[in-house]
């Protein structure tokens, strides 16, 4: 087969994104091996492979390691959030991008504030705050001030889709009668997906893999979210290579998920920002 030209020129590419390609999936080939394999098998080396793929480290992380209790907790804190945050984050953004309110500028830069400031800047003065409220060792505690953070990204992402929308598409549901709620869901939100749909990914991953937060506020292992059940789960089982493995997997799985699932709007929305649906 002869290449054109064209095909030519484009050959250093596709080498060096090979190389990329082999330096992100070569660590990962080898924690995945390793969790399928024994303990006289990980001597062999990291990319050999085991001689049956066994799930007994998965079992023993799920159950001995206490990974089902982290992974409830992780569940029941990312769906509260993620579902919370996208749907004020389209309200405020829809208000901020398309009507016009007193102190509406003041209230944009206070709101902004909470994505400039580092979290570990606020997250001892937060721990009193909610220990003298009684939230503390709570789910609460994990749940209100994810909120708050992701909220404010929301905010700036959802306004500037918001403000870049198509007047005629507004004009024309304002001329057919429709009321700013209607508008909002009937007219503004199908062109909208992609950019709500990047927003809901990237909190999930911003949700799932916390864990100053959750390492401060919560001290009952019943509420410890996968994270944090990871690290302790090591000083535990630090030699045992397969059960750390599965550990991680675990861990991980829920977000490669979710990237598979979202993965055509994620990269839609990026790539168009939150300008254009």
């Amino acid at each position: 087969m002869i290449l054109k030209p064209r095909q030519l020129r484009l050959i250093p590419n596709y080498v060096l994104l090979s190389i990329f390609l082999l330096i992100i999936l070569l660590p990962i080939i080898g924690i995945v091996l390793s969790a399928f394999k024994t303990d006289s098998e990980i001597i062999k080396g990291p990319f050999s492979l085991p001689a049956q793929f066994r799930l007994d480290s998965f079992v023993d992380a799920w159950t001995a390691g206490h990974f089902n209790m982290y992974f409830r907790s992780s569940v029941i804190v990312s769906t509260v959030v993620v579902t919370v945050s996208v749907f004020l984050s389209i309200l405020i953004g829809f208000a901020f991008g398309l009507l016009r309110f007193p102190l509406q500028r003041l209230l944009y830069i206070v709101l902004l504030i909470g994505f400039m400031v580092p979290f570990e800047a606020v997250v001892i003065p937060l721990y009193h705050a909610m220990h003298r409220l009684g939230l503390t060792d709570t789910y609460w505690a994990l749940i209100l001030p994810q909120i708050g953070q992701s909220i404010s990204f929301g905010t700036l992402w959802m306004t500037s889709f918001f403000r870049s929308a198509p007047q005629e598409l507004i004009d024309a549901s304002a001329l057919d009668g429709c009321s700013r709620w209607q508008s909002l869901w009937k007219v503004l939100f199908p062109i909208a997906k992609p950019a709500v749909l990047t927003l809901l990914v990237l909190f999930f991953m911003w949700t799932w893999n916390e864990f100053l937060l959750a390492l401060v506020m919560v001290q009952d292992e019943s509420l410890r979210t996968l994270p944090v059940g990871l690290a302790f789960f090591q000083g535990r089982y630090t030699s045992n290579i397969p059960l750390m493995a599965a550990g991680s997997i675990i861990v991980a799985g829920p977000i490669v998920l979710v990237y598979i699932v979202f993965q055509r709007y994620f990269i839609k929305g990026l790539l168009g920002g939150a300008v254009k649906g």
